[in-house]
């Protein structure tokens, strides 16, 4: 994949790790993509365009937001941004995006260089940098690979897939990772099955146990495997009530036309 593909690629993943963190714990939140973000009302053509940021709260426009303005009601500093170096304007994100931020007043600043595509001034070029507001001022307080505490956003920054990729996660393994909004739709889907089949299993051991008990024997393989396929498309008390009204012959013709099905 080219290097410019790939900045896309950590920029997406990132902005939807927000966006399900927006979702997943109800912030009043908004995550914004190369937006551009203006401090001075007297000097608007000068500020930042993040690859990635988290505003909180979220502006009154909402996703309507064309720029932020943080001299407009409603219009706060990011709490972090994301800035992904870009290959061809590296010194860019390493020299002048630090002391643009810090002037912004972001409470951190992550910087990734995926391909270590920055200068070797300053000993660099790194892949993870953290410049982070603290009581004496905007300073960076990681230069490296990380993994490295996020303290404004409450997670560590971890790197993945060859050190390429930028996340989120609740330890500093990356075992624990935020998922995107992918990963948590898919988590969400696989949990509603588990449960799911949960509740189905336990509604079948019920039914089975029942036709047990009514048939005074345990049910064979066949007969089972007959009343666990009909629970894939009936419920077990839609089930349960129409064996139910079955008489010991029409149960038996039941099973004897499931039985090789």
């Amino acid at each position: 994949m080219p290097r410019g593909a790939w900045h896309g690629e950590v920029q997406k993943c990132m902005s939807s790790t927000m966006e399900a963190t927006v979702t997943r714990e109800g912030r009043d939140a908004q995550v914004l993509e190369e937006v551009a973000v203006r401090w001075m009302e007297e000097r608007p053509k000068v500020g930042v365009d993040p690859d990635v940021c988290w505003v909180e709260p979220c502006p009154p426009e909402g996703k309507r937001l064309r720029s932020l303005l943080t001299w407009k009601k409603g219009h706060v500093v990011p709490l972090v941004a994301l800035e992904v170096v870009s290959p061809s304007n590296p010194t860019k994100d390493y020299e002048i995006a630090p002391e643009r931020y810090g002037n912004l007043g972001v409470k951190e600043l992550w910087i990734f260089d995926p391909d270590l595509e920055g200068p070797r001034a300053f000993g660099g070029p790194y892949r993870l940098q953290v410049w982070r507001r603290e009581a004496e001022g905007f300073h960076r307080v990681h230069a490296g690979d990380g993994p490295f505490k996020s303290t404004a956003f409450g997670a560590w920054l971890v790197l993945t897939q060859e050190r390429r990729m930028l996340r989120l996660a609740d330890d500093p393994f990356g075992q624990k990772l935020w998922p995107t909004v992918a990963e948590h739709e898919r988590a969400e889907k696989e949990r509603e099955r588990a449960e799911k089949e949960r509740a189905t299993n336990g509604a079948a051991r019920v039914l089975l146990r029942g036709l047990a008990r009514r048939l005074a024997r345990a049910l064979d393989e066949p007969e089972q495997r007959a009343v666990l396929r009909a629970l894939e498309t009936t419920s077990a008390d839609a089930l349960d009530e129409a064996l139910d009204a079955l008489d010991d012959g029409a149960l038996a013709a039941w099973f004897e036309v499931r039985r090789g099905a």
